[in-house]
């Protein structure tokens, strides 16, 4: 489902950073989240870093899964503790009805929405992104990786915006910000 080559589509849509991405030890993400991160991610992070796409949507660092008084209070395990509070009381699109995904968050918008992985499967490049979409209080899942869904998301390729606000929903374009 996803590949490092998906990154290659929302270059065309998005420029990088000038001074590229960020080194990531990976060995310890996995280590501490007990489980790989998707090919596209891992790439999207060398190529961009962790950042603001056109002053709406952060895309996360990876960040070491610890305690949230360790981990800080704006990163991936503050974004995937909101996901996972808020899958409890949200409603879920049918295909997500009775299950229990193991959730890590890689994005949040401004329009409060979360984005993603059912990190539930072994193979992390299988891994659907789900969208908690805050103004509908409802969480959906796409069949895609972060990568392709940020594509699809700025060609309008859903059948309707995933996400509560339009800002980048069929932009074309984006401009990508890099943070720290």
């Amino acid at each position: 489902m996803s590949t490092a080559a998906d990154v290659d589509a929302l270059l065309r849509l998005m420029p990088p950073p000038e001074d590229g991405g960020r080194a990531v030890d990976w060995g310890r993400m996995e280590q501490s989240w007990g489980r790989p991160f998707p090919p596209d991610y891992r790439r999207f992070m060398e190529v961009y870093g962790a950042g603001v796409v056109q002053d709406f949507l952060v895309v996360v660092a990876p960040q070491p899964k610890a305690p949230l008084a360790e981990a800080g209070w704006d990163g991936m395990v503050q974004e995937t503790g909101n996901a996972e509070d808020a899958w409890a009381d949200a409603y879920k699109a049918p295909e997500l009805e009775g299950t229990s995904p193991r959730l890590i968050a890689w994005g949040a918008a401004a329009s409060a929405d979360i984005m993603c992985w059912d990190a539930s499967g072994d193979d992390p490049a299988a891994w659907p992104v789900l969208v908690f979409n805050r103004g509908e209080i409802r969480f959906s899942r796409y069949d895609c990786g972060m990568a392709e869904f940020l594509t699809r998301l700025l060609r309008g390729d859903f059948p309707k915006c995933p996400l509560g606000d339009v800002t980048l929903w069929e932009r074309g374009q984006a401009a990508f910000e890099k943070l720290g």
